[in-house]
């Protein structure tokens, strides 16, 4: 089976969290609601992968934000690929007020609560991907 890595974070204001709708200028899971998400490349520490996305997709600098928590790596089956699976290494930060700046990746976001995102048609397992950080 092939594998691809890859950051998935949320970033929580207060009590809110941030979700984004992918666009259609993307490759996969367009339309869908997720979090800040991208490919690790080559050795990349994932950390660093996922505070380089948060400013490109969203335009948030690395002292705007605070890691509070990460959890294990999870491996998810791609639905859009065969015999293929998305091993997501998940993370959580805090921000206060930001002012979201959406590229191209990205053609929406919302501020939710986080019982709402239920009611949003998301990228596969994003539920549980968040609830292991909560």
């Amino acid at each position: 089976m092939r594998s691809t890595k890859i950051v998935t974070s949320f970033i929580r204001d207060n009590e809110k969290l941030l979700i984004l709708k992918r666009s259609d200028k993307v490759k996969s899971m367009k339309g869908l609601w997720a979090g800040i998400s991208g490919i690790i490349e080559k050795n990349e520490e994932p950390l660093k992968r996922a505070k380089i996305e948060i400013f490109e997709e969203v335009g948030i600098t690395e002292e705007r934000i605070t890691l509070v928590k990460t959890s294990e790596e999870m491996r998810i089956n791609s639905p859009q690929y065969e015999n293929h699976e998305w091993e997501i290494f998940p993370f959580l930060f805090e921000a206060k007020n930001p002012t979201i700046k959406l590229n191209w990746e990205n053609s929406e976001f919302k501020w939710i609560n986080i019982e709402e995102l239920e009611n949003y048609e998301t990228v596969p397992s994003l539920q549980k991907v968040l609830f292991n950080l909560l």
